[in-house]
C-alpha cells in the first residue's frame, strides 16, 4: 500500500505571523513564479503586508499582477486586496547600490566606472543568486513588510543562491585576485619592491593572455573593492542565518514528472543538510479527470470496439483522449508516490492543471485557492 503523504496546509503557513520569509524553489519551468505570486495574493487578502521578489526575466509576474513593468523598487499592485507589493531583481542595480552604500564617493566612482566591475556585475556566474540574497536581506532589514516571498533564480540547480555568497567569496579571495591586489596592499617600501618583483614575472604572462588594459582594469577594481568586500561576506552570512531561522519557510515546487520530482527530492535533501526549514512540496499542474471512475483500460477497449464497428467516431475519439488522460494521471501518481515513499514526513499539496496560462489577478486568486485546497 503506497504511503499517504501529509497535506501541506498553505493557509496555516501564510497566517502564521511568525513566518516572515517564504522561499519558493524548484527546477525551471515548474511554476515557481506563478506559485510565488499566488501565495502573495492570498497572503495579502488574508491580512499580511506582502512583497513578492522575483528574478524571472520573462516578466510573467508583472503581467499577471497587471503591472506594466517591475524593477528594483517594490511597487504596489493595484486591484489586489490588502497590502501587496511586487518587484523584480535588477542584478546590476543591486550591486551598484551596495557599492554606493559602503564606499566613499570617490572609491565608489572608481568601482562603478571600472570595465571589469561592469562585466562582473552583469554577467559573472553566481552574481544573480548573490544579489538575490542581498536584496532579500535589504527587504528584511527595512521592516516595511511582515511577509517576503522570494521566487528563486531560474537555474538548473534552484538552490544555487545558497552557494552564491561562498562562490563569489572564493573568487574575490582567490589566489589570482590576491596576487593582483598584493602590490597595493604592501606595507613598506622593501616589501613593495619584493612583491612587485615577483608580480612583474606573473604580470608579464598575464598581459600576454589578458591584455595590458584588462589586467590594469582588474587591478584597479580589486584595489578599490578591497575596502568594501568585507561587508559582502558579513551580510551574506547574516542572510544565510536568516534563511535557517524559524521565521523562514521553504516551499519546493515541482511538476509531477520524473525529472522534476527527482530535482524536488534533491532540493528537500539539500535543505535538510543546510538546516533550512521546509514547509512542504507543491506539485503543480496535476492532471485529473471528472470521469476518473472510467479506467484507461476500459476507455481504450470501448474506443477500439467502436472503431472496429465503424460507429460513433467522435465518441471513440473522446474515449481515446480520456484513456490517454488517465494513463498520464497514473504516471503522475506513481511519481508522487515515489517521492512520498522517500520523504514520508514532507507535507504535499497538489494544484490541478489549469486549462490555460495564468495571466491576471483572477487567475492568481484561483491558484491561491487551489494551493489552500479550497
Amino acid at each position: 500500500m503506497p504511503r499517504k503523504a501529509p497535506v501541506l496546509d498553505v493557509d496555516a503557513v501564510l497566517d502564521d505571523e511568525g513566518t516572515r520569509i517564504i522561499v519558493c524553489c524548484g527546477s525551471g519551468g515548474v511554476g515557481k513564479t506563478t506559485t510565488a505570486a499566488a501565495l502573495g495574493v492570498r497572503a495579502a487578502e488574508r491580512g499580511r503586508s506582502v512583497v513578492v521578489l522575483t528574478v524571472d526575466p520573462a516578466r510573467r509576474l508583472a503581467q499577471a499582477m497587471g503591472l506594466s513593468e517591475l524593477d528594483n523598487t517594490p511597487r504596489k499592485v493595484a486591484g489586489a486586496e490588502g497590502e501587496l507589493f511586487a518587484m523584480m531583481l535588477d542584478m546590476k542595480r543591486t550591486f551598484d547600490e551596495i557599492i554606493e552604500a559602503h564606499a566613499d564617493p570617490e572609491r565608489a566612482r572608481q568601482i562603478l566606472t571600472n570595465p571589469f566591475y561592469q562585466s562582473l556585475s552583469s554577467s559573472f556566474s553566481g552574481t544573480q543568486e548573490y544579489m538575490a540574497m542581498e536584496k532579500l536581506g535589504q527587504l528584511r532589514r527595512s521592516g516595511d513588510w511582515d511577509l517576503i516571498i522570494v521566487d528563486t533564480p531560474p537555474s538548473r540547480s534552484a538552490l544555487d543562491f545558497l552557494d552564491a555568497p561562498e562562490r563569489l567569496g572564493r573568487f574575490l579571495d582567490g589566489r589570482l585576485i590576491r596576487l593582483l591586489s598584493a602590490p597595493a596592499k604592501a606595507g613598506g617600501r622593501s616589501a613593495f619592491k619584493l612583491l612587485n618583483a615577483g608580480f612583474g614575472l606573473v604580470a608579464g604572462a598575464l598581459t600576454k593572455v589578458l591584455g595590458a588594459q584588462v589586467l590594469k582594469d582588474i587591478q584597479t577594481f580589486v584595489s578599490a573593492l578591497d575596502a568594501v568586500f568585507g561587508g559582502f561576506r558579513q551580510r551574506a552570512d547574516q542572510t544565510y542565518r536568516l534563511l535557517q531561522a524559524p521565521g523562514t519557510a521553504f516551499i519546493v515546487v515541482a511538476a509531477p514528472e520524473r525529472d522534476a520530482m527527482r530535482e524536488a527530492s534533491y532540493f528537500v535533501e539539500r535543505l535538510a543538510e543546510e538546516r533550512m526549514p521546509l514547509a512542504g512540496l507543491v506539485v503543480n499542474r496535476v492532471h485529473r479527470s471528472p470521469a476518473a471512475a472510467l479506467s484507461a483500460t476500459r476507455s481504450g477497449a470501448a474506443a477500439e470496439d467502436l472503431e472496429t464497428r465503424g460507429e460513433h467516431q467522435l465518441t471513440a475519439a473522446v474515449l481515446r483522449l480520456h484513456a490517454g488522460r488517465m494513463q498520464l494521471a497514473a504516471r503522475e501518481k506513481r511519481e508522487q508516490e515515489h517521492f512520498a515513499s522517500a520523504h514520508p514526513a514532507v507535507p504535499i499539496v497538489q494544484v490541478p492543471a489549469m486549462p490555460e496560462d495564468v495571466h491576471d489577478l483572477t487567475g492568481l486568486r484561483e491558484i491561491g485557492a487551489r494551493l489552500a485546497g479550497v
